[in-house]
């Protein structure tokens, strides 16, 4: 069966197959393409190139097959729930846990673990049933999970328009000045190595609000503010800008006080896919976290 979806652009400039990929969660750009060169995507009414820019206003027509249900095998791994009802669960991914699979990681993902508590969701999409936005592998904290299409659907427009609120936790290097601040960057595939992001011309807008909460003699904590949703962001940023986190080995350095990127998911406030009741959902940072803290002089906050 294929599952037909009409669509509006609302920003100009994408690229077809990226907006396609951005706009269904479940469709991976490698998929957008190919559901592109069989003619199942339409802007207008007419079959275009995936390079095709689009419109702001632009009608984008998808025929995509319903997803069969997931190979995946469920992980039966206790799961923190901060949230649930019908159509959302809110979860307390762990530092250590990648998201869903990837080369290497097939059967001890967050995606196995979810469907030993919630099966339904094996249905959604064939690799990352649900998820709709994701946290880095050793980045602990609140993260959100569709429970039904509907609700993927409206949680992915959320995210794309901006309506999802997404506040970290984060120890850099440094005394951090100003003590508020926006760093404004495009963010892309490093030129040299493709496992690592990087500020360039012509990439994807990235914009990141941070305030310190607590400056130390060589390290600060901040409350971070995520208005878009790029891979590695916070990470790329604050590094650019001379404030690396602490114990990051991509962007920064390894460190003794953690043995992980000091960075922590802390509150997601989005509005309930069926009754647009505002959801705001939070969660102290974990021990590890708390440990780092101590170490390089800074105190603990009320992380609620």
């Amino acid at each position: 069966m294929m599952n037909s979806r009409v669509l509006t652009v609302s920003e100009p400039g994408e690229r077809l197959d990226t907006w396609v990929a951005s706009s269904c969660p479940e469709i991976s750009r490698a998929e957008a393409r190919r559901l592109i060169e069989a003619g199942l995507v339409r802007v207008g009414g007419r079959t275009v190139r995936g390079s095709r820019r689009l419109a702001a206003g632009d009608v984008v027509e998808i025929d995509a097959p319903e997803p069969a249900q997931t190979g995946l095998q469920a992980l039966g791994l206790p799961l923190v729930i901060l949230y649930e009802d019908a159509d959302v669960v809110v979860v307390d991914k762990p530092a250590g846990v990648t998201v869903h699979a990837s080369p290497g990681h097939h059967d001890d993902t967050l995606v196995n673990v979810l469907l030993a508590h919630y099966p339904e969701i094996g249905s959604l999409s064939e690799l990352r049933p649900g998820i709709v936005h994701r946290l880095d592998k050793d980045t602990s904290g609140v993260m959100m999970v569709a429970r039904n299409a509907a609700a993927e659907q409206e949680l992915a427009r959320q995210i794309k328009d901006r309506e999802v609120e997404k506040t970290y936790l984060a120890i850099v290097i440094g005394r951090v000045a100003p003590a508020e601040g926006v760093v404004e960057a495009p963010l892309g595939r490093h030129p040299r190595d493709r496992k690592r992001r990087a500020i360039v011309e012509g990439g994807r807008e990235a914009r990141t609000r941070y305030r310190v909460l607590t400056q130390g003699p060589a390290a600060a904590l901040l409350e971070v503010g995520l208005e878009t949703g790029r891979t590695h962001q916070i990470r790329v940023h604050l590094a650019a800008i001379g404030y690396p986190v602490l114990g990051d080995p991509i962007y920064g350095r390894r460190s003794e006080a953690i043995a992980r990127q000091a960075l922590h998911s802390l509150r997601l406030a989005f509005r309930q896919p069926q009754t647009g009741e505002l959801v705001v959902v939070g969660v102290e940072a974990p021990e590890d976290f708390r440990r780092a803290l101590d170490a390089m002089g800074l105190c603990v906050p009320d992380s609620r």
